[in-house]
């Protein structure tokens, strides 16, 4: 890259105008979501509110660069996310249920949501889904607070599911991060599992990933981020974690069985596999609301998620929709979750809560019958998500709570052909590909070099007649940016190419990928060195304390370089102090063909060493903030048996993950 590479967004082509252009979207008078996103509130927030990082002048979230969002939409920006990105701002605290339901929106991802006691007699209340960003939770709690009465205390937190942004400002609901006694955290079974395994297990791939799907880095305009198709975007202050007290398991989330947490009776139903590996609905049968967690919202959702996760299985979510419908929709006058904006039974639509749950159970079910249906007559994944997009039923398409904000038709079908079939499709050429590095020089050298290969590109971009061609283009650049990342003209080429896939895009996190593609192609360098960020602390310390044991050596086993360590055996017994309940107080570990396998018992005759070590120490160990030699000196680590030398091997074998690697350069 030159000093001279245009770094500016650049402006829609006639194609992209035309094509946004073509999309006919309800006006806001006749859109039939506009009324619920709007219903219920007391306090709106102001345009320009912002929540600061604790202890600095930085904001964890802002709404005063989503000023821009007024009036009809842009050529830059598809019509229908414009839509739902203006439907995203009806922000504050809204009134779900009359002296029951409250909620806070507008002020992270996710929305968060006061339960109350509805007779009024009993101030204290539960929390649920408290956002990304203590920060954010914290306030959210004042606004609350401010309208309903200084005197509601927490006597539970309810996480719907193993998401950050409905657990990670958890500490932010209490003074100095210190839950009382007696406060119940509530999530379902399987949740603290799943949370470390997508959040620390893979979270710096993850989080990486995350900044592109919700545009983390791309200025807030009609060029750039609007909407990250759930609601604006992530919030990023302080994330934490709290290990559930109360586990509904199958024994607790039973049809018609009440469970009280202080004044407030709850109802589950247990869906796993759904929009996350551990997630729950529940229902509150004292005021016949239904919360659907993130499983029924007014967008088609991801059955893979774009910054990475298990992949979901849309059978089983069907299924569970229709569950909800027989366990709950007769008794429901009301329906919320965890984004969006809640749903009402009324006179002249009394069955508003069914019908929605009838849709989407079907258009999930589609989704996965009609993706088999393919497959089985020999459609590969790409070739299945070119064949359902843009073809579903009328009576699917033509609901707007089933557009594709969030997931989309094509993304959504390789994931149930994934799921049952996996990445392989059958075609020996595609069973040991070359990787881009080596495939992109020789795709280039065989149509004749780097200038024919961006001259070819830039005709079909500039001549192009359909989205198609662009996406055509943009195939080749890439082979061009790959065999070269220092290809200035590729690379401007190419981030030309995906801006206008991103300002086509209906599907928020379609558009930021392509737009903040765009932004690594202008501005990364080439050298792929980071852009003079620092590397993000991904587990925080309250992450960690929430860990097992054991979870917390499954995750120093990522961090081993196994290759290098393959020919170092070693046995090391550990006594930890300080460390959760429920985890032993001695653990061996080995080194053994390049794995870490732990053991929870104490060490024995053949260990290299032993030592002493206080669980905080242990922690930042594992995540690479200390030294053996650093806990020694600290005091958190006392050598028992052996030397230091024999942790400091294990040390030392050890990788820091670089987060800022590329993603559409190498």
């Amino acid at each position: 890259m030159t000093d001279s590479t245009p770094r500016e967004p650049q402006p829609a082509t006639s194609l992209t105008a035309d094509l946004n252009a073509a999309i006919v979207v309800p006006s806001p008078d006749q859109d039939p979501e506009a009324a619920f996103a709007s219903q219920g509130l007391i306090q709106a927030l102001p345009a320009d509110f912002t929540v600061d990082k604790a202890g600095s002048s930085v904001p964890a979230w802002s709404l005063a660069p989503y000023a821009f969002l007024t009036g009809p939409a842009p050529d830059t920006v598809n019509p229908s996310l414009w839509r739902n990105a203006l439907l995203n701002m009806n922000t504050g605290l809204f009134e779900v249920v009359e002296n029951a339901v409250y909620q806070v929106r507008g002020m992270d991802l996710s929305n968060i949501t006061f339960l109350e006691d509805p007779t009024g007699a009993d101030p204290r209340i539960v929390v649920v889904d408290p956002l990304v960003s203590e920060e954010c939770a914290s306030a959210a709690l004042d606004l609350y607070r401010a309208h309903r009465g200084q005197d509601r205390e927490i006597c539970a937190v309810l996480f719907t599911h193993s998401h950050i942004d409905h657990y990670g400002g958890v500490l932010g609901l209490f003074p100095d991060g210190v839950v009382p006694d007696g406060v119940e955290i509530i999530a379902p079974d399987g949740f603290l599992e799943h949370a470390v395994s997508e959040n620390v297990y893979a979270g710096n791939a993850m989080q990486r990933r995350a900044l592109f799907m919700y545009g983390s880095l791309l200025e807030r305009s009609a060029h750039g981020q609007v909407d990250a198709g759930l609601g604006k975007t992530n919030s990023n202050g302080s994330s934490g974690l709290l290990a559930p007290t109360f586990n509904v398991d199958s024994t607790v989330a039973v049809q018609g069985q009440v469970v009280a947490f202080g004044p407030v009776n709850l109802e589950f139903q247990l869906t796993p596999g759904t929009e996350a590996p551990a997630e729950m609905n529940f229902y509150l049968p004292d005021v016949r609301a239904l919360c659907m967690a993130e499983n029924a919202t007014p967008t088609l959702h991801n059955l893979y998620s774009l910054r990475g996760a298990q992949v979901r299985d849309a059978k089983s979510w069907s299924e569970y929709l229709r569950q909800s419908i027989e366990w709950f929709a007769d008794r429901s006058d009301t329906l919320f979750a965890s984004h969006f904006w809640p749903r009402w039974n009324s006179t002249e639509n009394p069955d508003t809560i069914v019908s929605f749950l009838t849709s989407q159970s079907d258009l999930y079910r589609y989704l996965h019958d009609q993706s088999l249906r393919l497959a089985n007559q020999g459609l590969t994944m790409t070739e299945i998500a070119e064949d359902l997009d843009g073809n579903l039923p009328e009576g699917l398409a033509g609901q707007w709570f089933n557009r594709g904000y969030y997931g989309t038709v094509s993304h959504d079908t390789k994931a149930v052909y994934q799921r049952y079939l996996g990445w392989y499709d059958g075609n020996a050429a595609h069973l040991h590909t070359l990787p881009p590095e080596q495939a992109g020089p020789r795709y280039v050298d065989a149509m004749g070099g780097a200038a024919k290969v961006v001259d070819l590109a830039r005709q079909t971009y500039e001549n192009a007649k359909g989205a198609e061609d662009y996406r055509w283009a943009a195939e080749l650049l890439s082979h061009a940016v790959f065999a070269d990342p220092t290809d200035t003209a590729a690379r401007e080429l190419e981030a030309d190419v995906l801006e206008q896939l991103g300002y086509q895009a209906e599907s928020g996190p379609w558009r930021n990928f392509y737009l903040a593609a765009a932004f690594e192609l202008r501005n990364r360098p080439a050298d792929g060195a980071p852009p003079g960020l620092p590397n993000p602390q991904l587990i925080t310390p309250p992450v960690l304390a929430a860990m097992s044991l054991e979870m917390l050596f499954d995750y120093v086993g990522i961090r081993l370089d196994g290759p290098e360590a393959a020919d170092s055996p070693l046995a090391i017994g550990f006594t930890v102090t300080g460390g959760l309940a429920g985890d032993p107080d001695q653990c061996t570990v080995r080194l053994r063909n390049g794995v870490l396998v732990y053991t929870p018992a104490p060490a024995d005759d053949g260990t290299d060493a032993t030592y002493t070590v206080t669980r905080d120490g242990l922690n930042r160990l594992a995540v690479g903030d200390a030294t053996p030699a650093q806990l020694l000196a600290d005091g958190d680590l006392t050598v028992v048996s052996g030397t230091i030398d024999t942790l400091d091997t294990l040390n030392g074998l050890l990788e820091t993950f670089e987060y800022w690697f590329g993603l559409t350069t190498p």
